[in-house]
C-alpha cells in the first residue's frame, strides 16, 4: 500500500467512527518528518479512543501495524506512527491548541468527507 493510500484508508476508517474534519496534509515535498499527516477530530476523549482504535484495528486487518502509539484512554490527542504516515486524532479543543494545520501551513491539504 502506498503512503497516500494508507493515509486515505486511515481517514476513511476515522470517518467510519464519526470522526470529523478529517484532513490529509501532504508533507512529502516540505519535510523529512513523514510523507503525510492525517488529522481528525473527535468530540470527547472516549470518541478519540474509539476513532484511533478503529484506525489501528482496520489497518492491522490489512497487515499494517504502527511503529508507535502515543496517548491512550483519557487522552485528548492520540498519535499513531506508521513511518510515512502519522495519524493525529484530537478533541476539538486540543486540535485548536496545537494547530498543526497552521504549523504546517505550507502543506497541500486534502479533505475527506
Amino acid at each position: 500500500m502506498t503512503p497516500l493510500a494508507l493515509a486515505r484508508a486511515a481517514g476513511k476508517l476515522a470517518l467510519s467512527k464519526k470522526g470529523f474534519d478529517v484532513k490529509i496534509l501532504k508533507l512529502r515535498k516540505i519535510s523529512s518528518v513523514c510523507d503525510y499527516f492525517v488529522i481528525c477530530s473527535g468530540s470527547v476523549d472516549v470518541h478519540v479512543k474509539a476513532i484511533t482504535d478503529a484506525v489501528e484495528d482496520g489497518l492491522r486487518k490489512k497487515g499494517i501495524r504502527p511503529s508507535h502509539r502515543e496517548g491512550g484512554s483519557g487522552s485528548t490527542w492520540v498519535l499513531l506512527d506508521y513511518f510515512d504516515v502519522v495519524i493525529h486524532v484530537f478533541t476539538e479543543e486540543a486540535r485548536q491548541f496545537y494547530a498543526l494545520e497552521k504549523l504546517w501551513g505550507d502543506a497541500p491539504i486534502e479533505t475527506l468527507d
